[in-house]
């Protein structure tokens, strides 16, 4: 695929998920995602979900996302090796979330569990994708290795509370002893899945992006049990020592490659973009 045709597949999967956002938060239909599915996907619909302010991390990923759709068509870049391989995974990753947010819309609670997957998948993508390649310089760390790690951080909590919202949906019980234990497991996982991802790119904006992410979310899961509707006490502590773990694991990660932002490699020294 030639780089005008990579760029143009960029461009209008943006298209769609902003049409998606529109419509799915509710700015030109009304209602927004927390009143959809019949409330399951408010923040004390299940066990795992975070509290309303997590999602504010949305406007960080959105204006990322948005930065790099304009990053990738700058004519010093538009040829570079991170714009090149990033942008069908980018394309994937942006165009599945404003489908997500329609699906949602539509009251398909079990679709929205499949195109989350789809999102994990093509970010998984990116993850791979990126691993390895040599520092083009800050606009690459930013739009690419900071943003997608935010997503992919955020995706991973997110997840979770949809496969959670759709299960609660089709009526397993919201808490109870069993759900408590099973949340308290996955938040378990989420720690086990976030170590590996970290160990899977050498990106070190990547790494922070990615632990920040889970950090927030899993503090938000842990401040919603301990104080919101849904209460919990093991679970809120469950979330908190998780956001703890993810935190130690993400510094950890980050000071392993000191060196992976030191300086841009000699190819891209002149595209600092």
């Amino acid at each position: 695929m030639s780089v005008r045709a990579q760029q143009l597949l960029v461009t209008l999967a943006a298209v769609l998920w902003i049409g998606g956002t529109l419509i799915g938060t509710g700015a030109v239909a009304g209602g927004g995602v927390e009143t959809q599915g019949g409330g399951l996907f408010s923040d004390s619909a299940t066990l795992i979900a975070p509290q309303g302010p997590a999602f504010s991390i949305w406007s960080v990923i959105y204006l990322g996302l948005a930065g790099y759709v304009v990053w990738q068509w700058l004519p010093r870049v538009a040829d570079s090796r991170w714009a090149r391989v990033t942008r069908a995974p980018a394309a994937a990753a942006i165009a599945l979330n404003g489908l997500w947010l329609l699906v949602v819309f539509a009251g398909w609670v079990w679709l929205s569990v499949i195109v989350m997957i789809g999102i994990v998948v093509s970010l998984g993508w990116m993850l791979r994708t990126t691993s390895g390649l040599d520092r083009q310089g800050w606009g690459a760390d930013v739009w690419v290795s900071a943003t997608f790690g935010l997503y992919l951080g955020w995706i991973c909590v997110a997840t979770c509370a949809n496969i959670a919202s759709w299960l609660v949906g089709l009526g397993v019980p919201a808490d109870g002893t069993a759900s408590t234990w099973i949340t308290v497991a996955v938040l378990a996982v989420v720690v086990g899945i976030t170590a590996r991802l970290l160990l899977r790119t050498d990106q070190r904006l990547f790494r922070l992006g990615l632990a920040a992410a889970v950090v927030w979310g899993t503090a938000w899961v842990s401040s919603g049990r301990l104080t919101g509707e849904l209460r919990s006490e093991v679970v809120g502590i469950a979330a908190g020592v998780t956001a703890l773990a993810v935190a130690g694991l993400g510094l950890w990660a980050v000071a392993r490659r000191s060196s992976d932002l030191s300086a841009p490699s000699d190819l891209h020294e002149r595209h600092p973009a």
